[in-house]
């Protein structure tokens, strides 16, 4: 299993990204992913929800702003990213849960936001 996240960038506040995380090796549209994100010298925390039936949750700093989608077709999970704020600078990471037993992470995408 192969999860490759992608699309950060410096943007300045106010701005919109749109994530990309490509995925490998699994039977993609039957499962449960995510987005999490770190700054650096804190926890990683969950930003974004997407079940295999594409119902979705947020974390309450970014809804109303951020969209998680998939596409089944291209095995490829998103992050749209509107009216980003300073405090959303971090590294962005897709996560696959659970995949027989295991969790899986892609590599980490930075997201810089300037004022």
């Amino acid at each position: 299993v192969q999860l490759q996240a992608s699309g950060g960038g410096l943007v300045q506040a106010g701005g919109s990204l749109r994530l990309s995380c490509k995925t490998s090796g699994l039977n993609f549209r039957l499962n449960t992913l995510n987005w999490y994100r770190q700054v650096l010298g804190q926890q990683r925390e969950l930003v974004a929800t997407i079940t295999s039936d594409g119902n979705t949750d947020y974390a309450d700093f970014v809804k109303g702003r951020f969209t998680i989608s998939r596409d089944n077709t291209k095995n490829t999970l998103y992050l749209q990213m509107n009216s980003l704020k300073t405090e959303d600078t971090a590294a962005y990471y897709c996560n696959l849960p659970n995949w027989r037993g295991y969790t899986f992470w892609g590599q980490g995408t930075l997201v810089t936001v300037s004022s």
